[in-house]
C-alpha cells in the first residue's frame, strides 16, 4: 500500500498545478494518471488547437499580403508537416510538467483511480494493481466530449476536437455541429486553410451566451471567409453518397441535406467519473453529474475536493488551474478561496476576450451603469496590422464608478484581457483605467479610450 497526504486524480492544469503547490507547501503528494501528462489542454486541446489557429492565420495571411505590399507564389499548407510541429511544442510542455513535477517532489503513478473508500484507491496500471491510502484527495479528472445520436465518433468521417487536430490533410467541405467556443474556433482555422465550413448551432445564436454585440463582429469575420451556419437547427443524422457525406439538418425552414467530407461534432462536454467509483467514498454528484464544490472546492466529503471541468463549468484551463491552487492551499491549512476573477478568450477571428459582467447582465442585477466604447478602426496600432473590426467596452457601475466588465472583440484582445481582470480583482475604477497612462502605439490604448469613453472625454473615440 502506498501512503501520501495527498492524492490528485488526473494531471491536467487543474491536477498538476494542484500538485506542484501541494509539494511546495510540503505536503507528500500522489498524481495518479491515466494518460499523459497535461491532459486534454497540453495534448489535444488548448495548446494544439492555438497552434493550429497560428499556422492557418499565417497562411490566411500571406495569401492576403499583397494588400500591404508582400506578394508570395507557391504558398501551400501542409498539414503533415504542422502535425510534427504541434507534436514538438506538445512534447515540449508534457516533458516540462513531469520536470516541475519531480523537482517539486511529486509522485506520478499511471493508472486509472477508482475510490473503494473514504480515504483510499486502487489505481490499475498496466502491469500492477496497487492500493493508495491518502489523507485527502483533488479529483482533477476533466470532462469530454458530448456524443450526440446518430453521429458516433469514429475518427474518420465523425470527429471531434482531438480528430479535428489530427487531421493531415486539408478538407474540402467541413459540417461543424455546434456553434459555440470550439466549433467555432476550429471552424474558423479550417476556413482559413480553405475548407468550406457550414456550422449548424441548435440555439437562436452562434457562440451562445455571449454579448451579440460581440459576436455580430465575429460574424462579419466567418462571412468574408466564406463560413455559413444555420442557427434553431439540428443534426439528425448523416449517410454517404457519392463518395461524400450528406448530414441531415432540420432548420426552421424545413429539412435540408449538407455535403462534406469531415464532420466535427462539438456541442458541449460531460464530466469524466465514470470509473471513479464515487459512492464508494461517498461522494455526491449534482443532477448533470459533475462534483458540486463550495468556496474552498471541497464537496459534501471535506477532505475530497474537486477542480476544473469536473466540477462544472466555464471550461477554462486557468479557471482550473486557479481552483487547483485554492484546493492545495486549503488542504495545507491556508485561508484560500474561489474569489476571482475569471477572464475568458475566444480565439475566433476577430478573438473575444471578456472579464465580469456586460451591460446586459449588470443592466439585469438592477445595477445602473456607465459605457465606455472605442472601435479599433480608430486605433493606429490595429490600423498598422490592418486588422480593424471590433472594438474594446467597459461597463462600470453608476453610483459609484466601481468597474464591473470589460468585453474586446477585436485583433489580439486575448493578451489584452489581463489588465482588466486585475483591475476588477482589485476593485478598481473606470477612472482607475481611464488614468492609467498605456504606451503608443498599441492595441491596449483601446483600453484606456473606451474607460475614458465613460466619461465622454475619449480623444480619438466619438463619445456617447
Amino acid at each position: 500500500m502506498r501512503k501520501t497526504d495527498c492524492l490528485v486524480i488526473g494531471s491536467g492544469p487543474g491536477g498538476y498545478v494542484a500538485a506542484i503547490r501541494l509539494g511546495q507547501l510540503g505536503k507528500q503528494t500522489t498524481v495518479v494518471e491515466r494518460d499523459d501528462l497535461g491532459g486534454v489542454c497540453l495534448n489535444w486541446g488548448c495548446i494544439p488547437s492555438k497552434a493550429l489557429i497560428h499556422f492557418a492565420s499565417q497562411f490566411e495571411r500571406l495569401q492576403h499580403g499583397a494588400e500591404i505590399g508582400l506578394e508570395a507564389t507557391g504558398l501551400r499548407a501542409d498539414l503533415k508537416k504542422f502535425q510534427a510541429f504541434k507534436a514538438g511544442i506538445v512534447q515540449k510542455l508534457t516533458g516540462g510538467v513531469g520536470m516541475l513535477l519531480k523537482g517539486n517532489k511529486v509522485d506520478v503513478v499511471r493508472g486509472q483511480a477508482k475510490f473503494t473508500g473514504p480515504n483510499t484507491a486502487e489505481v490499475a496500471g498496466k502491469k500492477e494493481t496497487e492500493t493508495v491510502e491518502f489523507k485527502s484527495c483533488i479529483v482533477a479528472t476533466g470532462a469530454k466530449p458530448i456524443e450526440i445520436p446518430g453521429f458516433a465518433y469514429d475518427g474518420k468521417q465523425v470527429i471531434g476536437a482531438k480528430g479535428a487536430l489530427e487531421l493531415d490533410e486539408i478538407p474540402k467541405r467541413m459540417v461543424v455541429i455546434g456553434g459555440g467556443v470550439i466549433g467555432l474556433e476550429l471552424g474558423t482555422a479550417f476556413a482559413k486553410l480553405g475548407t468550406k465550413v457550414t456550422v449548424v448551432e441548435a440555439l437562436d445564436q452562434l457562440l451562445p451566451g455571449q454579448d451579440p454585440t460581440l459576436v455580430k463582429i465575429v460574424e462579419k469575420g466567418l462571412k468574408k471567409r466564406g463560413v455559413e451556419w444555420r442557427l434553431k437547427a439540428k443534426a439528425k443524422g448523416y449517410k454517404e453518397a457519392g463518395g461524400a457525406l450528406e448530414v441531415q439538418v432540420e432548420t426552421e425552414k424545413g429539412p435540408e441535406s449538407i455535403a462534406c467530407d469531415r464532420i466535427l461534432v462539438a456541442v458541449g462536454f460531460r464530466p469524466i467519473t465514470d470509473n471513479l467509483d464515487l459512492p464508494k467514498a461517498g461522494v455526491k454528484a449534482n443532477e448533470r453529474g459533475f462534483l458540486a464544490t463550495d468556496k474552498a472546492c471541497r464537496t459534501n466529503v471535506p477532505h475530497i475536493y474537486a477542480i476544473g471541468d469536473v466540477s462544472g463549468p466555464p471550461f477554462l484551463a486557468h479557471k482550473a488551474s486557479k481552483e487547483g491552487i485554492v484546493a492545495a492551499e486549503a488542504i495545507a491549512g491556508h485561508k484560500s478561496e474561489k474569489d476571482f476573477a475569471i477572464p475568458g478568450a475566444i480565439f475566433t477571428d476577430p478573438e473575444i476576450a471578456t472579464v465580469g459582467m456586460s451591460e446586459a447582465e449588470a443592466e439585469k442585477a438592477g445595477i445602473k451603469v456607465k459605457v465606455g466604447k472605442f472601435a479599433f478602426v480608430a486605433n493606429g496600432r490595429a490600423l498598422s496590422m490592418n486588422e480593424t473590426d471590433g472594438f474594446a467596452k467597459v461597463v462600470s457601475d453608476a453610483t459609484n464608478d466601481v468597474l464591473l466588465g470589460v468585453q474586446l472583440v477585436g485583433p489580439e484582445v486575448s493578451n489584452l484581457i489581463a489588465e482588466a481582470a486585475l483591475a476588477i480583482e482589485m476593485g478598481a475604477s473606470a477612472e482607475d483605467l481611464a488614468l492609467t497612462c498605456h504606451p503608443h502605439p498599441t492595441l491596449s490604448e483601446a483600453i484606456m479610450e473606451a474607460a475614458e469613453g465613460v466619461y465622454g472625454r475619449s480623444i480619438h473615440g466619438v463619445n456617447r
